[in-house]
């Protein structure tokens, strides 16, 4: 079931989730024009010194009527109303026009779907739409997931070689939440694991989570990988991270997702 960050009655939520593909298509598409699909910016802090280092970029619906809708949701609706093919290419170029001009060596991370990756002229027009936002490539932090797996993993090695010979970095995200198929570790040009928040919700509590935890980031040394912990909700559980060895974590701990405006004020 879907559930709304900030939901209606159960009424409005059932009257969304029943509406029909073609109705909730045209809506979808008017709310992209009336720039009702925002992009909020998820602060990521350093892991040693707690500075601001960067954020991750979130889409948003802001619906008129059930409020405001998160990143997942919002590509459940999408896929439903035969659109999972167009969001993610505007949510990227979105969240790319918004770092415009962004502090020089403050980092932008972006989710790129399996199929924007993969597509033809990925490679050629994406750097471009960094460019013409006066952001330096090193600064442009691109995370892709194990959905990658249902693809073609050669086609997406050699594309990620490519935009990272550009100076953008790889990050795998959500490590830990799949069945973690150590063959991406061996053969993508990776930066960096970005743990699932479910790698570090049991860490205070748990020594076997804690002992997993440990591992993942031994490992990733062991490759030179950096280790970024998602989904931090206890000044516990940022210890625990940053004594382990990650190199920064983002959650509620640390800021809610923000506006542009509001991120760049605390920058």
């Amino acid at each position: 079931m879907i559930i709304l960050q900030r939901p209606g009655s159960v009424e409005q939520q059932s009257a969304l989730l029943e509406r029909d593909p073609t109705e909730l298509s045209d809506e979808l598409e008017l709310a992209l024009r009336l720039g009702q699909v925002e992009i909020r910016f998820q602060p990521q802090f350093a892991g040693d010194s707690g500075h601001m280092v960067g954020a991750e970029a979130l889409a948003r619906w802001k619906h008129p009527r059930f409020g405001e809708i998160g990143a997942r949701d919002l590509f459940d609706l999408a896929a439903r109303a035969g659109l999972a093919d167009n969001l993610p290419g505007h949510i990227l170029s979105l969240a790319v026009a918004e770092a415009r001009n962004w502090p020089e060596g403050f980092r932008l991370s972006v989710n790129v779907a399996p199929k924007q990756l993969l597509a033809e002229g990925f490679v050629a027009r994406f750097p471009g739409e960094v460019a013409s936002s006066q952001l330096d490539p090193k600064q442009v932090t691109l995370e892709i997931t194990e959905e990658l797996l249902l693809g073609d993993l050669d086609l997406a090695a050699r594309q990620l070689k490519q935009l990272r010979d550009l100076g953008f970095r790889i990050a795998l995200d959500d490590f830990g939440a799949g069945f973690c198929n150590f063959d991406y570790l061996k053969r993508l040009p990776l930066d960096a694991l970005k743990l699932d928040r479910s790698m570090v919700q049991g860490i205070v509590e748990c020594e076997r989570d804690l002992a997993v935890l440990r591992a993942i980031v031994t490992l990733a040394r062991v490759l030179g990988l950096d280790v970024v912990a998602e989904g931090i909700e206890t000044e516990e559980q940022r210890l625990a991270v940053v004594a382990e060895g990650c190199s920064s974590w983002q959650g509620f701990l640390g800021s809610e997702p923000l506006a542009r405006e509001d991120l760049l004020q605390i920058a």
